[in-house]
């Protein structure tokens, strides 16, 4: 589920951004000042295995990261459709593997409205063709994620977006060892509570 990111400060250090799409996920990094984001890498999406969350989550790992900013596609309207219910999803299995790793990176979402056409138009003035743009197009516009919320974490003194909680974890009864984390939202039978009061129905 999501909240609001509380009021106090925001986490400092090297962060991710993430722009989640069906086919492929872009990745870009910023540095340990937050000035600048940087497209880093795009990633073939895999609903299946995930092994795409777990990439990620070992790049936090390696980094230091200090947190994750997953873009939430909205419309123009400021309304959530199928695709802010995929970055939903895809931020709280991100959060679970996170947490299951005993990290404690803080995930959020934040709104991402045209980032992907404003990548598209920045390859495009830098000159390169549209035929290559798909090669990179996600990891600038995750990019365009993260220098969009580390831009508004100084403006504003505080965090920014909405802080992904990761699901339960579960445990089967009468056994011992420690739990394991919930990451079967990929199946999309699981739950989450988008933000902007955002309902996703339980199925």
């Amino acid at each position: 589920m999501t909240e609001r990111a509380s009021a106090a400060d925001y986490p400092q250090g090297i962060k991710l951004g993430v722009d989640v799409g069906t086919v492929r996920v872009g990745v870009a990094i910023c540095d340990r000042d937050a000035i600048l984001a940087t497209p880093f890498k795009t990633l073939d999406r895999n609903a299946k295995k995930n092994s795409d969350v777990r990439v990620i989550a070992s790049l936090a790992q390696e980094l230091g990261a200090v947190q994750v900013i997953v873009g939430l596609p909205r419309t123009m309207k400021g309304e959530e459709h199928a695709s802010a219910r995929m970055a939903t999803d895809y931020a709280e299995l991100l959060a679970a593997e996170l947490a299951g790793r005993g990290l404690e990176v803080p995930v959020n979402l934040v709104d991402e409205r045209l980032s992907s056409v404003t990548a598209h138009r920045n390859l495009h003035e830098a000159g390169m063709s549209s035929r290559n743009h798909r090669k990179v197009v996600d990891q600038v516009a995750a990019a365009g994620i993260l220098q969009h919320a580390i831009d508004m974490q100084k403006a504003r003194g505080t965090d920014v977006g909405s802080r992904v909680s990761a699901p339960p974890r579960q445990q089967p009864s009468g056994t011992g060892g420690s739990p394991q984390a919930d990451t079967s939202a990929s199946d999309g039978t699981s739950r989450s509570q988008n933000t902007e009061g955002y309902s996703e129905p339980v199925q």
